[in-house]
């Protein structure tokens, strides 16, 4: 089916712009995976969720609201309904935490001619290198610090303008504007110190910042980010621009929509991934087993059976909620003619023949019926069959949980920049999808899927 755009006057409302800000406000509190997860942790503390951990025993109750993290870099949330027993199934979202960006290696300090110190930094993920250079950067990511016996995670966030990766003048490389490859390792190093700042100082900054000595320091996952700050702009306040937006606003959306569910008969599950940017495939991804132990540990949780957690995984549904490629105005040729999608016109349904994306006519046709819902309006997309495009989170998961999902996200331009672009009205059309996602059930008879309000089960 072919999209059909609005030929309406932009109409923008004061809760959509709120919704863009609230979500603009999350993402500059969260410049790395480990602080987004933190921040995550917190808002689900603040409404009453129960922390569990991974190497205790877990009890579960009806009604009860709990949540769990791996890594300090993934988290699982999840609200039992009340009356959730053998023949309830979970509705979940999940999403991910981390963006492309520069690690920064164990030893950083690099000095060139006696004059300049650089960071050595390698790359996380398929960033926009171009969009990283002359923008002012800073750097944060987690420490690991030595208490004694005890060696206890700490968040790091220098957060000041602290390094800058200089670009090449255009007298000394006159093709630039004809086509640039970057070496990471040779064009993409940032300026951190001039005459008088020796190798070692970034550890020295770093440790000065958490209060700790620098021997105290026995392990860090550090990254570089941008600093900019995220603004609304556009003739008509129509358009938003934020570092990390991919994927940070399909995880605060989905977070604000999981918040807002009461179940009843279903499990309510909230996941935000780490490592979607690597492939997900480590213990904190989502093509580890994580998510499925925590549904398992809730079916026992329960009192339930084996043969119930198979029932209930067949009763189930996954929203995987990744951010889509918008039409580009200077390059409309780079998406499919039929099936391209715009910011600011509804949640983005995804779709690719090898399964890139998990979306399939059954997936599809149930998130379209919570949309209508909703109230909320969606697009279809699909890449060009002459381009390769990327994978995400659905298609990986539903692997380990073989349940019916589909893969959804909000049109976004410049995906992996280090500043991207999206709608002002989109975060608000998916918090409204996910809150209407976990207001309902659905239901499973013979094979026959259907949905219906939760409180009619």
């Amino acid at each position: 089916m072919q999209n059909q755009t609005s030929e309406e006057p932009f109409n923008r409302t004061s809760e959509q712009k709120q919704a863009a800000q609230e979500m603009l406000a999350f993402i500059q509190e969260c410049p790395t995976q480990f602080h987004a997860t933190e921040r995550i942790r917190t808002e689900l503390e603040s409404h009453g969720y129960e922390r569990l951990w991974e190497d205790e025993k877990w009890k579960i109750r009806q009604g009860g609201a709990y949540y769990v993290t791996k890594n300090d870099s993934t988290i699982v949330a999840f609200h039992v309904g009340t009356k959730a027993g053998a023949d309830s199934g979970f509705q979940i979202t999940a999403s991910h935490s981390d963006s492309p960006a520069f690690k920064i290696k164990e030893h950083a300090g690099l000095e060139v001619k006696k004059k300049y110190i650089q960071l050595n930094t390698e790359g996380y993920g398929g960033m926009l290198c171009a969009s990283w250079i002359d923008r002012p950067l800073s750097v944060a990511g987690r420490a690991v610090v030595r208490e004694g016996e005890r060696f206890v995670t700490k968040l790091v966030d220098i957060g000041r303008d602290l390094v800058l990766i200089p670009g090449l003048a255009i007298h000394m490389n006159r093709n630039a504007n004809e086509g640039t490859a970057y070496n990471k390792q040779k064009d993409m190093l940032p300026l951190f110190g001039g005459q008088g700042c020796e190798t070692g100082d970034f550890k020295k900054l770093a440790a000065a910042s958490l209060g700790v000595g620098e021997a105290d320091i026995y392990g860090s996952d550090l990254y570089l980010y941008n600093r900019q700050r995220p603004f609304i702009w556009g003739a008509q306040e129509e358009f938003l621009s934020s570092p990390r937006l991919d994927d940070l606003e399909c995880a605060y959306a989905s977070l604000k929509g999981f918040l807002s569910g009461r179940p009843q008969q279903a499990v309510h599950v909230y996941a935000c991934f780490d490592n979607e940017e690597t492939g997900s495939g480590t213990k904190q991804g989502a093509g580890s087993s994580f998510l499925s132990d925590v549904l398992q540990r809730i079916n026992a949780g329960l009192g339930n059976t084996q043969e119930d957690y198979y029932r209930a995984v067949a009763r189930s549904f996954l929203l995987s909620a990744d951010n889509a490629h918008a039409v580009h105005p200077n390059y409309p040729e780079k998406t499919d003619e039929t099936n391209c999608v715009y910011m600011n016109d509804g949640i983005v349904i995804k779709s690719h023949a090898g399964q890139k994306y998990t979306s399939d006519a059954v997936s599809i046709a149930l998130f379209r019926a919570v949309c209508e819902r909703a109230g909320v309006p969606v697009q279809h997309f699909a890449n060009r069959s002459d381009q390769q495009g990327g994978s995400t989170l659905g298609n990986i998961a539903a692997a380990n949980v073989p349940l019916n999902a589909v893969d959804i996200g909000l049109a976004q331009l410049a995906m992996h920049s280090a500043c991207e672009t999206a709608g002002v009205k989109d975060t608000w059309y998916l918090i409204q999808a996910v809150k209407e996602f976990f207001s309902v059930c659905f239901s499973l008879e013979k094979g026959v899927l259907g949905i219906m309000a939760d409180k009619e089960r």
